[in-house]
């Protein structure tokens, strides 16, 4: 072999590790940014802030202004998802690193190199900014809520979210702040049971989520966040079956409330059926160790959305029947 093709051999080896980056160095064409930004803003998580629905939903039967209603729930819908997507993009930013290292997360754009950092930060500012625009056309109390969501959320990606039990806290609240803001961007009055069952609803799932990550860290040894190293499997098992009872307690003390208000509605009664056995059904997969994103699982269990349009339809007959 001559020294020339030695050489060539040489050098081409030596570009080798850099290999990977050459498919997300293609990517970062206009087209495949923007696929990129897109994908990092997770639309598919979108599904999570149908909780801004939840007070409208209740509410609407006695509603004076039924359009009107609807019309400020869709808008705290899109402000909450163009405010949570803000947070998706900082969040990818700032663990660029840890995510190249995880089985599955190394395939998000920032850590494949598809979205630059710098890119993904402004593009946070962006989403934010017209997140907090499109609030104010329902009320300026949703701006507020989407405000502190953010604060929270920063404190979160900066830093809380290494602090074990305060990034559950954190976490959880953002489902409870999801529940406020269909609320405030109606001027509806929220039930203290209905914030009890959202808050320890919440606790319940990120607490699952949690556990998964443990359970995949004990199967492939893949890196898993700080704060989760303080936590053991007992622990997070601990806090999800608590979580499970005071959720599954507070929503039929809700159910019983909902009755005395409603005409004495047996539909309330009924609806805890499908609501226990949903909790008991996800808790299947959370104690399987499989519940790392919620969403996933509400969009591939046929069961479970099954119980849960039944759980919908006896409260609609409980409020509209």
């Amino acid at each position: 072999m001559s020294e020339t093709t030695e050489q060539r051999n040489s050098d081409e080896t030596a570009v080798t590790p850099d290999a990977p980056a050459t498919p997300g160095a293609a990517a970062r064409g206009p087209l495949g940014l923007v696929g990129g930004v897109i994908k990092t803003a997770r639309p598919r998580q979108w599904v999570k802030n149908v909780l801004v629905f939840a007070a409208p939903f209740f509410a609407f039967s006695k509603s004076t202004d039924r359009t009107g209603l609807l019309i400020d729930a869709i808008i705290a819908f899109v402000a909450f998802s163009l405010t949570a997507s803000s947070v998706y993009l900082i969040n990818d930013a700032i663990d660029v690193e840890a995510d190249r290292a995880h089985p599955t997360k190394r395939n998000r754009p920032i850590a494949a190199g598809i979205v630059p950092v710098p890119v993904a930060y402004g593009a946070a500012v962006v989403f934010f900014l017209a997140g907090l625009g499109v609030s104010f056309l329902a009320s300026w109390q949703l701006a507020v809520v989407l405000g502190v969501y953010e604060a929270v959320q920063l404190g979160y990606c900066f830093g809380l979210k290494h602090q074990p039990v305060v990034d559950l806290a954190i976490v959880g609240s953002g489902f409870l702040m999801r529940s406020i803001a269909g609320g405030v961007a109606g001027g509806i009055a929220l039930s203290q049971w209905f914030l009890l069952v959202t808050a320890f609803g919440s606790l319940f799932m990120v607490a699952g989520k949690r556990y998964a990550e443990i359970m995949l860290f004990e199967r492939t040894g893949a890196k898993i966040r700080s704060s989760l190293k303080k936590y053991s499997a007992s622990y997070l098992r601990f806090v999800w079956a608590t979580s499970a009872a005071i959720l599954i307690m507070s929503y039929c003390l809700w159910a019983f409330e909902i009755r005395q208000t409603e005409h004495n509605s047996v539909w309330a009664l009924i609806s805890m059926v499908p609501f226990l056995v949903a909790v008991l059904r996800y808790a299947v997969d959370v104690d399987g160790g499989i519940a790392g994103e919620p969403e996933e699982i509400a969009l591939k269990d046929r069961i479970l959305q099954v119980l849960g349009a039944s759980w919908v339809i006896t409260l609609f007959l409980a409020f509209y029947l």
